[in-house]
């Protein structure tokens, strides 16, 4: 029997692959599950329209992150932070204020895309990855400052 598979199986397929399999292994497990579809004109057809609509999709997915990707290669975020001796945040940078930050310049990208293996607790200059699409990463250039002018305040 000739079916048409709806999710990648292991020793059998990729999804959307017409393969070969014995009537009973069809029949009685991967029909019941919902893993593949009977390979005749009409599923195919379906199959093959369904698969052009994501394929589609995905390109309009790309193509606003590739838009959102362009817009972001150029700024470059200060973020004042009340600092302690040597360097020290009183607190800390997080992904929300990140994006606060892009807010303010008119750019809205989701906080779940800002990628900081943690917050950043101290001054300088970060780079911070901001996945836009699973294909699509770009760099954003963040300084974290002092609010008083760039200085840490240090006692003698």
């Amino acid at each position: 029997m000739e079916v048409i598979l709806k999710e990648d199986i292991t020793n059998l397929g990729k999804i959307g692959e017409v393969v070969r399999v014995r009537d009973g292994y069809a029949r009685n497990y991967l029909l019941p599950r919902g893993l593949v579809l009977v390979a005749n004109k009409k599923n195919i057809k379906t199959f093959e329209h369904q698969k052009k609509l994501v394929a589609d999709q995905k390109q309009k997915i790309m193509r606003q992150a590739q838009t959102v990707g362009d817009e972001l290669a150029g700024v470059s975020l200060i973020i004042p932070m009340r600092t302690g001796e040597e360097g020290k945040l009183f607190g800390s940078v997080t992904n929300i204020q990140i994006e606060k930050a892009l807010k303010a310049k008119g750019l809205n990208v989701d906080r779940r895309k800002i990628h900081l293996d943690e917050p950043i607790k101290t001054l300088g200059e970060y780079e911070i990855p901001i996945r836009l699409s699973a294909d699509l990463s770009v760099p954003l250039k963040l300084s974290v400052v002092s609010e008083d002018g760039g200085k840490a305040s240090q006692s003698s």
